[in-house]
């Protein structure tokens, strides 16, 4: 069974990775997408905020209600300190591009930690219901990646290793899913916490980085009816496959 749900949400990771596959089709890549590409990926990323908080609340209001709040400590502090550290980026980019960019991939890391203990929860409960989260968790995982290549794509990472990094930012999944299978009533109580510490950074990194970013090349009503729709179809597509 141990070995079930260690391939079980190794699938779900990799799942992450076809989010990717859209942009084996574009061929013109160039400043319009920055606009679009943030407004679409704030949206898909503030849906799945949304119902990350939803989902938490009903374990447990207030450990989701403190996991918000490490959840936008922790972003603050990882964006003070890679301002702190220009040292990081790479001739390619500008630091502002490289620092996205590694906030993007960490807070999607960080997501998927508590995906990781949903699965190895839900194992712990029954083969049926684990299936089941299994299956969610690898549907929803393919909008996080086309997040992740929203942001890297444009700016001037190759599709294979954007879906490389999506895969990548998915790699707790299977560790976190065997750990708490094994040690299912020891996780249990901290999965609300850990939904929302990831809610709170993706809300950090909505308002504070692609919104911005993305009005810099989009009017605003164009960034909040792309924006918005985003939401709506994350919100759906998780009320869908839920």
């Amino acid at each position: 069974m141990l070995l079930n749900v260690f391939i079980a949400a190794s699938i779900t990771a990799i799942f992450t990775g076809f989010g990717a596959i859209p942009f084996f089709f574009i061929d013109d890549i160039n400043e319009h997408w920055l606009g679009r590409g943030n407004a679409l990926a704030a949206g898909l990323m503030l849906g799945a905020s949304i119902g990350l908080i939803i989902e938490g609340g009903q374990i447990h209001i207030p450990r989701m209600i403190l996991g918000v709040g490490i959840g936008f400590a922790l972003i603050i502090g990882a964006r003070l300190w890679l301002d702190d550290h220009n040292d990081l980026g790479v001739e390619t980019f500008t630091q502002a591009d490289f620092t996205k960019m590694l906030l993007i991939i960490a807070i999607m890391t960080v997501h998927s930690f508590a995906e990781g203990v949903g699965v190895g929860v839900a194992y712990g409960d029954s083969s049926n219901f684990g299936n089941v989260i299994t299956t969610a968790i690898a549907i929803h995982n393919i909008p996080e990646g086309l997040a992740i290549s929203l942001i890297l794509v444009p700016r001037g990472i190759s599709v294979w290793r954007a879906a490389g990094w999506s895969v990548f930012s998915s790699l707790p999944q299977p560790i976190m899913a065997v750990l708490a299978y094994l040690f299912v009533l020891l996780f249990e109580p901290f999965l609300p916490i850990g939904l929302g510490l990831a809610a709170g950074a993706m809300i950090w990194m909505v308002f504070r980085e692609l919104i911005p970013e993305s009005r810099q090349h989009l009017s605003w009503p164009a960034l909040i009816t792309i924006m918005t729709l985003a939401t709506i179809a994350m919100l759906t597509f998780q009320l869908t496959i839920g």
